[in-house]
């Protein structure tokens, strides 16, 4: 499989280049007024079965596209319900959330696919599906769609699975999963603008190297399309580095809202309860080292 198109794309390409390179019109579009939010969350609340008066917010939230933020959180605080919410996935019993200037509810479901991807925890697939069948699945909202065979080629190579092509879902390592569901949402918003991505854990089973390659083909892929990026992380280094707000959650709650710089280290720890050491870098980012809390 060929991957030239991959060596030729520079990170920070323009998107309408991209549209010419791949003969691709008719993109959709965004309807919502400039400056406004692409997902906004007004009073959104959850209560959670069976956690008698637990609950999940309430939320006031906006991201604009493009925009890339983190989500970050203790195990149970609530991280992978607010995504859920986000993505329509959940309906909450309070509260209204509206995409592109539309309730979220008000979309029709081919049309929320062509602009709302979600890559979940879990990579289970019912049957033992081909790989490049599983990444055009992607795309199934599309009634006519020639360019399924090469964007579905590109997408596994960006996300660095083009060798798996011809494999089976089911003979795949954990990893391999991960980075195949990765090129399932690539390929679903491939030839899209102003879209939004959501990411639960998407670099839990993988390696550190690769880690590091396919948070930056995340974001070039969302940077070159002008998506938004919303990512449910556990390594706080990773969300310093590459997302612009970090939103801390604990007990289903917002904490804070704030930039990966300085003044989020003490909000850091104590959303875990440890202490955090600033590591100098020569890429002038914020990166620190996790200790245990010395009582």
């Amino acid at each position: 499989m060929t991957t030239d198109w991959a060596e030729r794309l520079p990170t920070d390409f323009a998107f309408a280049e991209c549209r010419e390179a791949w003969g691709i019109a008719d993109l959709p579009q965004s309807a919502a007024a400039p400056g406004s939010a692409l997902l906004a969350l007004r009073q959104v609340q959850l209560r959670q079965p069976g956690r008698s008066g637990a609950s999940i917010g309430p939320f006031d939230l906006a991201l604009q596209a493009g925009e890339h933020i983190a989500i970050l959180g203790p195990s149970g605080a609530g991280k992978s319900t607010l995504l859920k919410l986000m993505a329509g996935e959940r309906a909450p019993q309070q509260g209204e959330l509206r995409f592109d200037g539309r309730t979220l509810a008000g979309w029709p479901p081919a049309a929320l696919a062509r602009r709302r991807a979600v890559l979940p925890q879990s990579h289970a697939v019912a049957f033992s599906l081909p790989v490049a069948l599983v990444v055009g699945l992607g795309r199934v909202a599309l009634d006519h769609d020639p360019a399924l065979a090469t964007i579905t080629a590109q997408a596994l190579a960006l996300a660095q699975a083009g060798h798996l092509a011809t494999r089976r879902f089911d003979t795949l390592s954990g990893g391999e999963q991960a980075r195949v569901q990765l090129a399932r949402v690539f390929a679903q918003l491939w030839d899209t603008q102003a879209g939004l991505l959501l990411v639960d854990e998407p670099l839990a089973s993988l390696d550190p190297g690769l880690q590091f390659e396919l948070l930056d083909a995340m974001q070039a892929f969302c940077r070159a399309r002008g998506h938004a990026l919303v990512a449910v992380l556990h390594d706080i280094n990773q969300a310093l580095a590459g997302f612009e707000r970090l939103w801390l959650l604990q007990q289903g709650r917002l904490m804070g809202d704030l930039p990966p710089n300085a003044s989020v280290l003490a909000p850091l720890e104590s959303l875990y309860g440890i202490q955090l050491r600033c590591v100098p870098g020569d890429d002038g980012r914020l990166a620190v080292l996790a200790r245990r809390r010395v009582a």
